[in-house]
């Protein structure tokens, strides 16, 4: 067993337990820490160090998310093998953790669609919208009568929207990029079917199976070959990836839509490896709902990881501000850059740019970190009362997905079909969502449904899964 002399600072200039992350991360990089080693039991570290077993638990927890470590019941925890660890400078960039304040059960102002609660996984609360600053922000942009919000701006999007950008990618998700490489769409739809005309053609994608079923649609639209790759609990194997001859991958190593998957750096590494083996090979990491995670600091980017130009990094403002809020970006390698500079320079940005002209205010002065704050309070008092609410179908149901995202996974141990569970739930007037509907390649029969609570609000929750309870235990 490892022996650690960690020297811990008590002058507040970062949490106990990250200083403990951080070192244990770092001797694993070093090759200080080696795989299959065994580290200290939280409660013995905890005692060694002198400070709160819950602090251990956290750092534990953060790297076990990562991929650094591996727990084996019984026995503890291990060092996992990391085959290559490529540069990770810049990871450190992400965003810091909150802190643990009491919520209230009761969050959002959602309604219910008549009788019906809805589970949906696509669902947000827009109770928290900050309608007042919204709007307190369009009038001062209006009121400067600047007619240039009204002329034709850049096609990759407005620069100083585009230099804001980068900089809250660079501090929150670790992703290294200028203004110049990135590209503002109204949505990433759009983003896709311009990334088509960058890359070349006929392309073979590879995505996960499930997966994102509106991204394999338009990528079935263009042509494309598309092949599915088999997931285990890690994420998309790059093995299997190697077998499909595919030159595109499609990911979401921040937490996988639907099956909730938090990819680790191993895997990460992995998938970097192979697409730097062969030329004209990328990743497209569609970054979508990072923000919300709900044990540790949110993970940094793919992205971040990359030192060989190999990964199309795509986000959204959808889903932490609002739907309608069509904003999306994508930051492109230098390598595509050029080909989107001499091939698609032409295309106009889609975004208006007075609504640009908001965001860009809206995440310079800081209201939207504060917006992000205040949500992830109100989906992790969510998130909590859900699992809490849950706990009658423990010996009968599995959870997954339980760490990020606005859904979980509800899996029958007795192998319930999902249209059976989807069909009793409807007649007890519930609305759940099968697995299924994101497969791309039909697998075994599912027992699996997805139930999102970004949406309702607590009470909403509280009687969906008592309805639940009553149509399937």
């Amino acid at each position: 067993m490892y022996e650690m002399t960690i020297q811990l600072r008590t002058d507040g200039s970062s949490c106990l337990y990250e200083q403990i992350y951080e070192y244990i991360k770092q001797e694993i990089k070093e090759g200080k820490l080696l795989a299959g080693e065994r580290l200290p039991s939280t409660r013995f570290l905890a005692e060694y160090l002198q400070v709160a077993r819950s602090t251990v638990d956290y750092a534990y927890g953060q790297l076990l998310s990562e991929g650094y470590i591996e727990s084996r019941p019984c026995k503890g925890y291990f060092v996992c093998p990391i085959e290559e660890l490529f540069q990770l400078e810049g990871m450190e960039a992400a965003a810091a953790p909150e802190g643990t304040p009491q919520f209230k059960r009761e969050c959002g102002n959602a309604s219910d669609v008549g009788q019906y609660i809805d589970f949906s996984p696509y669902d947000i609360d827009m109770s928290g919208f900050p309608f007042s600053v919204w709007k307190r922000i369009t009038k001062n942009i209006l009121s400067y009568a600047n007619s240039d919000l009204f002329a034709r701006g850049e096609a990759q999007g407005d620069y100083e929207l585009r230099q804001t950008i980068s900089r809250y990618l660079h501090s929150s998700r670790g992703v290294n990029c200028s203004p110049e490489q990135i590209i503002v769409g109204a949505g990433n739809d759009y983003l896709l079917m311009l990334l088509e005309k960058i890359l070349q053609p006929h392309v073979r994608i590879a995505m996960e199976n499930p997966t994102y079923k509106r991204s394999w649609q338009i990528f079935r639209s263009f042509g494309y070959d598309i092949s599915t790759v088999d997931m285990d609990e890690w994420g998309m194997q790059a093995d299997k990836l190697e077998q499909e001859n595919a030159d595109i991958a499609y990911v979401m190593p921040s937490h996988q839509f639907p099956m909730g998957i938090v990819m680790p750096i191993g895997r990460r590494m992995e998938l970097l490896k192979w697409a730097d083996k062969e030329p004209g090979r990328y990743l497209i990491e569609d970054d979508y709902d990072s923000e919300f995670r709900y044990h540790g600091k949110p993970i940094p980017a793919l992205q971040a990881s990359d030192k060989h130009g190999r990964v199309i990094y795509m986000g959204t403002f959808s889903k932490a501000i609002a739907p309608a809020i069509r904003i999306s970006f994508m930051v492109l390698p230098e390598s595509l850059l050029k080909k989107f500079l001499r091939d698609c320079a032409f295309y106009s940005c889609t975004v208006s740019r007075i609504d640009q002209s908001i965001i860009n205010e809206f995440i310079r002065d800081g209201y939207f970190e504060r917006h992000l704050n205040k949500m992830r309070k109100i989906y992790r008092a969510k998130h909590e009362l859900l699992l809490e609410s849950l706990q009658p179908f423990k010996t009968t149901f599995h959870v997954a997905g339980e760490n990020a995202g606005l859904h979980i996974l509800l899996t029958s141990m007795k192998g319930m079909p999902e249209h059976v569970l989807a069909d009793r739930a409807r007649e007890c007037r519930v609305r759940v969502y099968g697995l299924s509907e994101s497969m791309v390649k039909h697998m075994s029969d599912s027992a699996t449904v997805l139930a999102g609570f970004g949406g309702l609000t607590g009470s909403q929750i509280q009687e969906g899964i008592e309805r639940l309870r009553k149509a399937w235990l």
